[in-house]
């Protein structure tokens, strides 16, 4: 599927990664743009790099699925992200109505920075 570009993951660098059947990667470069005072990745781009990440998971595991909403996103943030960071999400469980994911990004050492769990909902293409 051709992913729509997402402005904000545009802006911080944000690619597509190959991944295997039922799971969703990203990946980053952390650059001064994008950290947080301490020259860490801003938790802001974590969060919202597991969002995807989760949220392509759902919706890639829902034959015929346009795009999916978060209802609920928890996330545990591990070990300031430094370098290359990738993130990878899967879907759990769930249905064709609700989708339960879980995911996780790693440093290029393979180190645990973040993980998160989320519930995510199929929502139709807006009308033209």
């Amino acid at each position: 599927m051709t992913e729509t570009p997402v402005p904000f993951l545009e802006f911080c660098g944000v690619k597509n990664e190959s991944a295997p059947e039922g799971f969703s990667r990203l990946s980053v470069i952390v650059r001064p743009e994008i950290g947080n005072t301490r020259g860490h990745a801003h938790g802001g781009l974590l969060v919202t790099m597991l969002d995807v990440a989760l949220g392509r998971a759902a919706r890639d595991s829902v034959p015929g699925a346009y795009s999916f909403i978060t209802i609920d996103l928890h996330t545990s943030f591990i070990k300031p992200g430094e370098g290359r960071l990738v993130a990878e999400g899967r879907r759990t469980g769930g249905g064709r109505s609700i989708v339960f994911c879980e995911g996780e990004i790693r440093n290029a050492t393979g180190d645990l920075v973040a993980r998160a769990s989320g519930v995510f909902k199929p929502v139709a293409p807006r009308p033209d």
